[in-house]
């Protein structure tokens, strides 16, 4: 997995503040996309050990109150199976703080019923994330009015007790 960037400091992606990794990779491909740059698989670096124990020292202070996942998009097979052992050492190191991921998929649809992205990675990845941002962006749907979405046809979903805003 490759990865397009890491942001240690983050306020707009999730409840406040965060560590947001975007993944490269990204087959949906949504017209009037925030982030095109991401759709290429080997765009960016790559995902090693080293830059995912720096991304979890990101999330160690206490003001950090968790992290994003955003692309790209996560839930491509190949970004699922990197990322999932980066979740879950990132519960165990931080099981107080929170998950929040992105997607161009819709939860039922595609990560729970047969699909071109449900892996067997996808039930326990689902399980280590609280909070998840689903469907793809619909330019004709876009809305700047709403919070932590981009257009009206997108969900944000708890997937965990407690993991709302």
């Amino acid at each position: 997995m490759n990865y397009s960037a890491i942001r240690t400091c983050d306020v707009a992606n999730g409840p406040g503040v965060r560590v947001s990794l975007f993944v490269s990779g990204c087959t949906h491909r949504c017209k009037g996309c925030f982030n095109p740059d991401t759709w290429d698989f080997a765009a960016g670096e790559p995902w090693t050990d080293a830059v995912q124990e720096k991304v979890l020292a990101s999330c160690a202070p206490d003001w950090i109150q968790g992290l994003s996942l955003l692309g790209g998009e996560p839930f491509e097979p190949q970004n699922q199976r990197a990322l999932l052992p980066f979740l879950r050492e990132f519960r165990k190191r931080f099981p107080g703080k929170n998950v929040w991921a992105w997607t161009g998929c819709v939860y039922e649809r595609d990560l729970l019923a047969e699909s071109p992205w449900r892996c067997e990675a996808t039930d326990e990845m689902l399980s280590l994330i609280d909070t998840l941002v689903d469907g793809p962006f619909v330019e004709t749907l876009k809305d700047i009015t709403l919070v932590f979405r981009g257009s009206s046809n997108q969900r944000i979903l708890s997937l965990a007790r407690g993991a709302g805003f």
